[in-house]
């Protein structure tokens, strides 16, 4: 790893700590954003083939580019989606329990909860990130996040 790159890292890293994530949960949202960023690699196919899902049983296989065979290998974006939601929920969860007692008077429990809430979104194209945290003022209110995710932080 170059000096660069452990900048970047320690700033991304403190960047999602002061939204409340923990060191651990920085890390664990990195490596989901790696390992979803190489599924859609080879979804899009190299050189040796690609990865397909069964459109009756949602399962992954490895079709050979060579040869047209399918090979049944393991779903690991399903995985990286239930990691990334839990992480998110958990520091949701954390925060909203953290500040209920700063909540402003003339607003309900949920509405606060709501408004202090972060989301995820995945952008399935391999040319770049695939895992970005959308704070609430983000993505304007009722439009869609695939316009918008890029106000978000970029996890890579």
């Amino acid at each position: 790893m170059t000096k660069k790159e452990a900048i970047r890292q320690t700033h991304q890293e403190h960047t999602l700590m002061s939204l409340g994530f923990t060191r651990d949960e920085a890390e664990s949202l990195r490596r989901i954003s790696i390992r979803l960023r190489s599924w859609f690699e080879r979804e899009c196919g190299t050189d040796g083939g690609c990865i397909e899902r069964d459109e009756a049983t949602d399962r992954p296989y490895w079709i050979n580019s060579i040869t047209g065979r399918r090979f049944p290998i393991r779903d690991m974006e399903t995985g990286a989606r239930k990691r990334l939601a839990f992480i998110i929920n958990a520091r949701n969860a954390r925060e909203s329990y953290r500040d209920i007692a700063t909540k402003p008077a003339g607003q309900t429990i949920a509405e606060y909860i709501g408004a202090r809430n972060l989301s995820a979104y995945i952008q399935t194209d391999p040319r770049g990130c695939a895992l970005y945290v959308l704070r609430p003022g983000d993505v304007p209110e009722g439009a869609d996040p695939s316009a918008y995710y890029s106000r978000g932080i970029a996890v890579y």
